[in-house]
């Protein structure tokens, strides 16, 4: 450590590796650039060190994941330069997707630092473990870096995968301590234990020096364009962040923005290249995207242009949000709240990585949380960070991994103290399903093939659809199936590396997008519609005559058409209808009901109902971000004047994942407050009859109507009147379907 200018380690890093050195696994939750690599590595690399004197030179051996690719390159960088001055005993090698089959036979021989991350192990090591026997015997730390982002459907299925290495490290007789690390997290030490299935110690006292941070909230101002039902339009955040990086790189302030999509990367890179072009050619090659979708090349190549500061500005996905060391990064600008405040703090602290003054600014979307947010800041900088939402037990999540593992080892009832209650619960129905066979004392995957397949850990499922240029052949990447719908479906605007695509074909049988390279004055937004029937109500309460419900339901969503809007504007030029086929699915909502009381109170009559129903529905989405870990995009909703099940008007939000997410069942438990910030951010803004900054949702499937702004304030208030302290439990309900919607992507 002397060596890097490191003459004695902060109280928190010395605690941690105290901790680790003792057995004990250990969570640091402390600020972005405090030295939580370090915290980690020390303890790793001095047991590794004592190990290489084994014959092997394998006496001990380290797991460490990352939810990026990215990030596990970035580590591994960064641990070779540490590890330099003590030769070859510490062996640090990244094991992913990229990695070529030459070097995974030496990985799982030689390496005994190996990073990874968790799709890689649920599919490539586990599955494999007979070959990974060596490292897994004397595995002796497994490090999760930024163990925030494990959260909703994808942290409940990296729970699992955790606990099937730990049973598959007790069967070669290892039981590994684990170190997680995360900037941002509330009840770090819960959040770990539920996260690992082990008691997790808490080290949260930062002791590290910091640089300044200048925070800045910016609202775009109004256009004079005028949007749906003649709402005033916002100039859009892509277009002001795509002026604010110009503006840094034209003064040499090395900066990241970070955009929630992969088209938005794609257009702010494009934006700020053209109009660098018009100042000064050369600067024009220095900014660039960065997404995931990329090909593993075009990946790296900006990951060293990003190290070696030939570039200056970048527009980032989130795939640079999670903990890639920047060094002399100055500025970070946020194109839109990111969904939580955790994802807020961990991009605002990539800047001023070297204990030096950083400019951080969140650039507000028309949207009701992000301009409730830059008119109430006390919201971001007076809370505290999200609780992380997971729940391992959700079948849709469990029995695959139930699955997995008896593909990996036989499941007995020894099984249950690991995978719990529900876990036994599941295996006669696995049974039944003939996925698993009973012989004897055990339980054993009877098809040939790969159990590991059953699922995807980062809930999207099915195979990815390739995106290919019609012309020459060429692939240019890929999307999820999941969102083939919405991004490459007939007609969309697809963005690549800088240049623009028109879809000319999707063929979901065979997975693949034909394109061909355009330049279209528009970008482009899919509609869907979405329809709701209750399942099974788990738990209800009164609320002022109504009720407020939590339970099962299935959601039934298909795209029915897109719009082209103008690229900087905003602007709707037109909409397109598409045929594609409905997708069903099955999850968790809250939902509340309104009585004919509750409605004359609040001075509701017919003609405004469904206006005024909708409204709350696109709003409290659009506020439940600031509840739960989850954001717009992850939760839908539907609003019913008169829905079948409830027999009374009716709200739904729904986590957009089977088998839910925890989102809707934070929402449940959160409704007071959750719709009190809903009515503020309706009534506090300026506008008369709604707009994108309140009611108006960009994803609404019925076009934004109908809408009834001063309906949804009086409703709510009414509504709120009304609300019990806290939910009790209750009774159940029946199943149909229709209704206003919002759906979730």
């Amino acid at each position: 450590m002397q060596a890097h200018g490191i003459a004695h380690p902060w109280a928190h890093q010395a605690l941690a590796a105290e901790h680790a050195l003792d057995g004990d696994s250990v969570v640091v939750a402390t600020g972005t650039a405090s030295g939580k690599s370090l915290a980690y590595l020390a303890p790793v690399l001095s047991t590794l060190l004592d190990g290489a004197e084994a014959p092997n030179g394998r006496g001990a051996t380290a797991l460490y994941l990352a939810p990026t690719k990215a990030l596990a390159a970035d580590q591994c960088r960064a641990v070779k330069e540490l590890a330099r001055p003590l030769g070859k005993a510490v062996r640090p090698a990244v094991y992913d997707g990229d990695t070529p089959l030459e070097e995974r036979e030496w990985i799982r021989q030689y390496a005994n630092y190996v990073l990874t991350n968790p799709d890689m192990l649920h599919r490539g090591v586990l599955p494999s473990h007979p070959r990974w026997s060596s490292f897994l015997r004397t595995l002796k730390y497994v490090v999760i870096d930024e163990c925030h982002t494990y959260r909703g459907v994808f942290g409940s299925h990296v729970a699992q995968v955790l606990r099937r290495l730990r049973r598959l490290c007790a069967r070669y007789g290892a039981s590994p301590v684990f170190l997680l690390a995360s900037a941002t997290a509330a009840e770090p030490a819960v959040a770990a234990r539920r996260l690992t299935g082990v008691p997790v110690v808490e080290v949260a006292d930062d002791a590290s020096p910091r640089g300044e941070l200048v925070f800045a909230l910016w609202e775009p101002p109004l256009t004079e364009l005028q949007g749906e039902k003649g709402a005033p339009v916002r100039r859009t955040a892509t277009a002001e962040t795509a002026d604010l990086l110009t503006d840094l790189t034209v003064q040499g302030v090395r900066s990241v923005a970070f955009v929630r999509s992969r088209r938005g990367a794609e257009l702010i890179s494009v934006i700020a290249q053209e109009r660098l072009t018009e100042i000064d050619r050369s600067l024009a090659r220095r900014v660039a995207a960065y997404r995931g979708g990329y090909l593993p090349e075009e990946r790296r190549a900006l990951e060293r242009s990003l190290h070696s500061g030939e570039l200056l500005g970048l527009a980032a996905t989130t795939a640079l949000e999670l903990g890639v060391d920047v060094s002399g990064l100055d500025a970070v600008v946020i194109a839109g709240y990111p969904g939580t405040r955790a994802s807020l703090w961990q991009q605002a602290g990539r800047a001023g990585r070297a204990g030096q003054g950083a400019l951080a600014v969140l650039v507000a979307r028309d949207d009701p949380l992000d301009t409730f947010l830059v008119h109430h800041p006390e919201a971001l900088f007076d809370q505290p960070v999200e609780s992380t939402v997971l729940d391992p037990d959700n079948p849709y999540v469990l029995a695959p991994h139930l699955c997995a593992a008896a593909a990996e080892l036989p499941l007995t009832e020894d099984d249950a103290e690991l995978f719990g209650p529900a876990g036994m619960e599941l295996l006669p129905q696995l049974e039944a399903a003939k996925l698993l066979r009973r012989r004897t004392l055990a339980w054993h995957w009877t098809r040939r093939e790969r159990a590991a397949d059953l699922t995807d850990i980062r809930g999207e499922g099915g195979r990815p659809v390739q995106i290919v240029e019609a012309g020459t052949g060429r692939l240019l990447g890929t999307v999820d199936e999941g969102a083939a719908h919405t991004t490459v479906h007939e007609g969309a605007v697809h963005l690549h590396q800088g240049r623009t695509y028109l879809v000319r074909s999707l063929d979901l049988e065979d997975s693949v997008a034909l394109v061909e390279e355009a330049a279209p004055p528009y970008t482009t937004v899919a509609r869907d519609t979405t329809a709701v029937s209750v399942l099974e109500t788990d738990v209800e309460v009164p609320w002022g005559g109504g009720r407020l419900c939590y339970g099962s339901v299935e959601v039934t969503n298909q795209v029915v058409s897109f719009l082209r809007r103008r690229v900087i504007t905003g602007e709707v030029l037109g909409e397109t209808k598409l045929d594609l086929p409905p997708r069903t699915l099955r999850t968790r909502a809250v939902w509340w009901t309104v009585t004919e009381d509750q409605l004359d109170t609040a001075r509701i009559n017919p003609e405004i109902l469904g206006g005024a129903l909708h409204a709350a529905e696109h709003a409290s989405i659009g506020m439940l971000p600031l509840f739960a870990t989850c954001d717009r995009w992850d939760i839908g909703g539907v609003s019913v004047p008169l829905h079948p099940d409830t027999l009374l008007p009716t709200v739904f939000v729904y986590d957009g994942h089977p088998g839910g997410a925890g989102f809707a069942e934070r929402a449940f438990h959160t409704a007071r407050a959750w719709l009190a910030a809903t009515r503020e951010a309706i009534a506090s803004c300026e506008c008369d009859a709604g707009c994108p900054s309140c009611i108006q949702s960009p994803k609404c499937g019925n076009g934004n109507d109908p809408l009834h702004k001063r309906g949804a304030v009086r409703l709510l208030t009414v509504l709120l009147e009304g609300a019990p302290e806290e939910p009790e439990a209750g009774g159940a309900a029946a199943a149909a379907e229709g209704g206003k919607t919002e759906g979730a992507a």
